[in-house]
């Protein structure tokens, strides 16, 4: 059974830590404006005296501590926060209006600079650890950046590794599965040319707003009647927008939404049945629909080697049983996705949960459970030790 105190995480690292965290998190920044909070991490990372690699997507933040000759793995959170309104009122709630760190991506930087401390002051393996903090996470895709711009090149790494909180998982518990953890994320936007009219007389023109329920109706058959009943997919129109007045049927209307897909050729055929079906529709009331359809972050998909590791490493500090080794893939998606497309690897979530009534994350009251700070940085040295060989 778990217990807190069982953690190799000095006391000295843990109040670091909750420190780190809950200043970060009063001080929210979003994507590609991490200025401040890559300035906290950059300068904590050289106290533990390791050099510091900055620019990469701008405000990322790169370390490595290196001892001896041996295997090179890379550790990876985020530092970005979303573009929302906390409603909590902790003594550290955010200070910036409109925005706050409401993912948990301030706890999992303070967790892998608890990791890098512990670390550096110990140095327990022989090999290389780069300690990544990735920005723009949240929808901006600074992952695909870092890995665009060299990371790999300028910090080879055999492996690499992600951990993420999970509130609706037990404090104590740790899930993630071999293979696709997270969703593919794509994104469309859909314009709808009718021919505007008066709205008392609809037969001389092309109503683009029936057209537009139409489609709407006609989308959601790609899941209901093209895709099979245990291949997941989602297709949601979240926005709509046309029309000025009461008695004017407007020229045009716009439709966005996104797609959640399981399997990158489920992603091909629903993109395909989108394009079949808005030419069909438009083909059916006269209207010209013209789609731009726009692939976003690849699914998270852990290797199987590494996953083994990643499972291995958790159930050291917490037990096999408190390991859920098959749970269900998301249909949120993940950036990391990116980092694990050009090397292998495995991201786990973290249990954060005390009950129920836990907000979940992107939630106005959420606010990172710091009792995990411990075991989130234990889970790195853990990793560490598993996968580079011992100092001798």
């Amino acid at each position: 059974m778990y217990r807190d105190t069982d953690t190799p995480i000095a006391e000295d690292t843990r109040a670091r830590m909750i420190a780190w965290r809950r200043d970060i998190h009063a001080h929210p920044e979003t994507a590609f404006e991490e200025h401040r909070t890559a300035n906290v991490v950059a300068q904590a990372l050289a106290l533990m005296g390791l050099p510091v690699h900055r620019g990469l997507a701008g405000t990322g933040v790169v370390a490595t501590l290196t001892n001896g000759d041996g295997p090179r793995i890379a550790l990876r959170a985020d530092l970005d926060a979303l573009n929302m309104q906390e409603l909590g009122a902790a003594p550290h709630a955010s200070r910036c209006a409109g925005k706050m760190h409401a993912c948990g991506h301030d706890g999992h930087t303070a967790m892998l600079l608890g990791a890098a401390e512990h670390l550096a002051r110990h140095k327990p393996f022989r090999g290389t650890v780069h300690f990544v903090f990735q920005p723009g996470e949240e929808n901006e895709g600074g992952g695909r950046v870092m890995v665009e711009q060299g990371l790999f090149d300028l910090f080879p790494a055999d492996a690499v590794y992600g951990m993420h909180n999970f509130p609706g998982l037990p404090r104590g518990r740790f899930a993630l599965r071999t293979g696709t953890m997270t969703a593919y994320l794509d994104t469309f936007e859909i314009v709808i040319t009718g021919k505007g009219a008066h709205g008392a007389m609809p037969e001389t023109g092309i109503d683009s707003i029936v057209v537009a329920a139409q489609l709407v109706n006609a989308l959601q058959t790609i899941v209901s009647r093209r895709t099979g009943a245990t291949d997941a997919a989602v297709v949601s129109v979240t926005q709509i927008h046309g029309g000025d007045t009461w008695n004017v049927l407007p020229e045009t209307v716009l439709l966005r939404g996104t797609v959640r897909t399981l399997d990158a050729k489920i992603q091909d055929r629903t993109e395909a049945a989108m394009r079949e079906i808005c030419a069909g529709v438009g083909q059916t009331h006269g209207a010209k629909i013209g789609i731009d359809y726009r692939r976003g972050y690849p699914g998270v998909v852990n290797t199987p080697d590494e996953t083994a590791a990643a499972v291995a490493a958790a159930a050291s500090l917490v037990g096999e049983a408190q390991v859920h080794t098959d749970m269900a893939p998301a249909m949120g998606s993940e950036d990391f996705a990116f980092m694990l497309q050009q090397r292998p690897g495995a991201y786990i979530g973290i249990g954060a949960g005390e009950g129920e009534n836990d907000p979940p994350v992107h939630n106005p009251y959420y606010d990172f459970n710091d009792a995990i700070l411990p075991l989130g940085a234990a889970y790195w040295v853990a990793l560490v030790k598993r996968q580079l060989p011992a100092a001798g």
